[in-house]
């Protein structure tokens, strides 16, 4: 039972892993992506710190969530999830991905984000199916949780590499406004994910088929553009 449980929690990772490497035409250095990978870990970390101290700061995000009314549900989802959890993958993303050398093609930064983002869900559902015991909960996440962190973590990559090709053209209002579409964009994904996740209603249910179509979509398209591409940032 714990080695099926593993092998649920863990075979979406690479799968999703797999893919996004394969479609780097250039391979990036694997003790590079192994270092983004295991950040993706440190950040699921220091989301459940911040949270810890939200949580002393902002009593009404320890109620259950039926209970808080509109504003509160809000926030609840957008800031302290959502916007905590991508905050934290793109502060690793940034420092370590953005940062490096080794960054010279446009492709190689959503590369690097998805590899934080599936640092970040492998230890996220690890705890999540160990939790819970579940196979259903783990076969569930494997097809749509997971896969999500990656959709987010390519729209993260995405601006960031035109943030990094304006950089180089030394345009920096439009560099300005791709980092910030690089926070904003995947926070805003999440929060309507997470939203869907918990309303029960038969038209949130509709809405949320329709956002995981719009999303699975996108997210291709995004990848199939910048791995052909292959724009340098030089």
């Amino acid at each position: 039972m714990l080695e099926l449980l593993l092998i649920i929690a863990i075979l979406p990772v690479i799968i999703l892993g797999a893919f996004i490497y394969k479609k780097d035409k250039n391979k990036e250095p694997k003790l590079l992506l192994i270092k983004l990978f295991t950040s993706g870990i440190l950040a699921c970390l220091l989301v459940v710190i911040i949270t810890l101290i939200a949580s002393l700061l902002f009593p009404f995000i320890n109620k259950n969530y039926t209970t808080m009314n509109f504003m509160e549900f809000f926030i609840y989802i957008f800031i302290f999830i959502s916007l905590t959890e991508e905050f934290c993958k793109w502060l690793m993303t940034y420092h370590i991905g953005y940062k490096s050398k080794e960054f010279d093609e446009m492709y190689d930064i959503i590369v690097y984000s998805v590899f934080v983002a599936l640092g970040f869900a492998s230890f996220e559902n690890l705890l999540y199916v160990f939790g819970v015991g579940s196979i259903e909960v783990g076969i569930f996440r494997g097809i749509l949780a997971i896969p999500g962190h990656v959709c987010n973590g390519i729209a993260m990559g995405y601006h960031l590499s035109y943030a990094k090709y304006y950089k180089t053209k030394e345009k920096k209002k439009e560099e300005k406004l791709e980092i910030i579409k690089s926070i904003l964009i995947p926070t805003i994904y999440h929060g309507i994910y997470d939203y869907c996740c918990l309303v029960e209603s038969n038209i949130i249910i509709i809405v949320f088929i329709v956002f995981i179509i719009f999303l699975y979509t996108t997210s291709l398209k995004k990848v199939k553009l910048l791995s052909k591409e292959i724009k340098s940032t030089d």
